[in-house]
C-alpha cells in the first residue's frame, strides 16, 4: 500500500458528490496496480475512457493474456482486443525521440480511487480513473457496484456481494483495516430515472 491522499467530500460541476483518493503515479505503482486490476477482477470490472459527451463501457472479453510494458505504455492484450495505456516515460527511439511536451502530455499524471454519493450521502459508485498530462481522461475502471445488474439494468435490490472487488481494493491500495466499511452498503440504489 503506498501513500494516498484523500480529498474530502466534494462537490462535482454535475452536482455529484464524491469522496477521492489521490494515488501515486510512479510507473511501478500503476503497473502493478493495473496488473492486479486486470488480472484479478477482469470478469466484474467496466473500464474504458469516459469524456464529456462521451463514456466507453467495455467488459474484458477475457483474461488478458499478457500485460506487457514497453516505452512506457502499458499494454493490456486479450487476443486481437487489447488497449495501451501511457504509464511511464515515453522516450520514442534514438531516431524519432518523443518532444519532451508531448511526453508529459502521454502519461498519467492523476490517477485516483474514486467513491460517489447519492444525495443523502451514500456510496452508489466505486472507481479508478487516471487521466494525462493535460487532464484529460484516460481510463476509468468501474468497480462491480450493487445496485446495478451484470447486464447495466438497475437491481431490484441491493446485491452487497457485488462490493467484494471495491472491497479488495480499497483494503489493499487504500490501507483500510477492515475489510468492509458499513457505509458502502447504507445506500438504497439508483432510482428507475438513472440517478
Amino acid at each position: 500500500m503506498a501513500d494516498t491522499k484523500i480529498i474530502p467530500l466534494i462537490d462535482t460541476s454535475d452536482g455529484s458528490r464524491q469522496e477521492i483518493y489521490r494515488l501515486p503515479i510512479e510507473t511501478d505503482y500503476l503497473e502493478e496496480l493495473l496488473r492486479y486490476v486486470f488480472t484479478n477482477h477482469w470478469r466484474s470490472i467496466v473500464f474504458g475512457p469516459i469524456i464529456e459527451g462521451a463514456a466507453y463501457e467495455f467488459r474484458c472479453p477475457e483474461r488478458p493474456r499478457s500485460i506487457t510494458m514497453f516505452d512506457g505504455y502499458l499494454t493490456v492484450h486479450f487476443g486481437g482486443t487489447h488497449f495501451h495505456l501511457c504509464i511511464g516515460d515515453n522516450d520514442g527511439s534514438d531516431s524519432r525521440p518523443t518532444p519532451g511536451a508531448l511526453k508529459k502530455t502521454r502519461r498519467t499524471s492523476r490517477a485516483e480511487i474514486v467513491r460517489g454519493f447519492d444525495a443523502d450521502g451514500a456510496p452508489i459508485m466505486w472507481q479508478l480513473r487516471l487521466f494525462n498530462g493535460d487532464d484529460t481522461p484516460q481510463l476509468n475502471i468501474f468497480f462491480p457496484n450493487p445496485f446495478l445488474t451484470d447486464e447495466d439494468g438497475i437491481a431490484e435490490r441491493p446485491d452487497w456481494s457485488r462490493l467484494a472487488v471495491w472491497d479488495d481494493i480499497a483494503t489493499r491500495y487504500l490501507g483500510r483495516m477492515q475489510s468492509q466499511d458499513p457505509r458502502d452498503r447504507s445506500g438504497k440504489g439508483f432510482n428507475k430515472k438513472g440517478c
